[in-house]
């Protein structure tokens, strides 16, 4: 059995799982799946129907994105993303995923939460940039001079805040963060794991991914 993945290509979480298994080349069965209509498959395994899951070859089932990271990171870690201070890196993520993404939920969604208009969302939101800022105004990467788990966690929903409204944050006051940004969006492994597929339940194919060179 080959370990196998359901994602959805513009979800950052999953694009972060992407991340760290294109990097650290673990192949896996890549399942490309639509949110309006999700595998019965994936649902078994994972009752919470979000993406990734990952289903490993000896049966093990992980449906947290940072958990496919560690796994993937802890079979393959050329570059050292797993080095350093692990506990500070998760604290980092930590706020991305339980405080920075509710904002930047709000913000890209601002329609669904009339309370309040889009920009009291979005400044809520600057506060974590402005974090990331000082952190990069520092050392080229959120952890020091090597790239680490905590950038490439982060890096998606960055992403995608910014792209909310890319005139605003292209005249924000964030020139760090924003070279930061460009670099991992121009990156070849970006780019790589940004590949369109097939939903998979309409072709049910085999894609392996990341794809052989």
């Amino acid at each position: 059995m080959n370990h196998i993945l359901y994602s959805y290509r513009r979800c950052p979480y999953a694009m972060r799982a992407r991340l760290a298994i294109a990097y650290s080349q673990q192949q896996v069965s890549l399942r490309e799946i639509t949110l309006k209509l999700k595998p019965e498959q994936m649902i078994a395994l994972s009752a919470k129907g979000t993406v990734p899951v990952l289903q490993s070859a000896d049966g093990t089932v992980l449906d947290e994105s940072l958990d496919i990271m560690v796994w993937a990171l802890e079979r393959c870690d050329p570059d050292g993303w797993l080095q350093g201070n692990l506990a500070e890196m998760l604290s980092l993520i930590d706020e991305n995923d339980f405080e920075f993404k509710g904002w930047l939920d709000k913000y890209k969604y601002a329609d669904r939460f009339p309370q309040y208009p889009a920009i009291y969302y979005r400044d809520n939101g600057e506060e974590f940039l402005t974090k990331l800022e000082n952190r990069l105004t520092n050392s080229p990467y959120l952890s020091g001079e090597k790239i680490s788990l905590a950038d490439m966690a982060i890096f998606p929903f960055i992403r995608q805040f910014a792209c909310v409204d890319k005139e605003w944050f292209e005249q924000s006051p964030y020139p760090s963060l924003k070279i930061w940004l460009s670099n991992f969006s121009d990156s070849a492994l970006f780019r790589s794991i940004m590949k369109k597929y097939p939903t998979w339940l309409e072709s049910k194919q085999q894609i392996i991914f990341p794809e052989t060179q």
